[in-house]
């Protein structure tokens, strides 16, 4: 394999760019006596918007098993706790597969 210049550029300007925003965002809250409403607000969605980024495709864009695995998820983890809907999820799957032959 040769070494190509430009693709060690674009990778270190990445690295240097993800490491600027992830310590920025550090710097900025330590030095912040409190932390205004809107910002807490925001920072509260952050969950939810990694989940649901990870999730969709899935979704969408997974095989048949996966469908019925993550809306019973869904309906499992608004009432019981992550562990449940896991177990729940995973069940989901594999009667899925057992009962289409996979």
């Amino acid at each position: 394999m040769e070494f190509d210049l430009h693709m060690a550029l674009v990778i270190l300007a990445a690295a240097v760019a993800t490491f600027a925003t992830r310590i920025g965002g550090y710097i900025l809250i330590t030095r912040m006596k409190s932390i205004p409403p809107r910002m807490e607000a925001a920072l509260n969605a952050v969950p939810a918007a990694v989940l649901t980024t990870l999730v969709a495709p899935a979704f969408f864009i997974g095989g048949w098993d996966s469908k019925p695995a993550l809306i019973v998820a869904l309906f499992v983890g608004l009432r019981f706790s992550h562990t449940w809907m896991l177990v729940a999820a995973w069940i989901a799957v594999m009667i899925w597969r057992h009962s289409a032959g996979v």
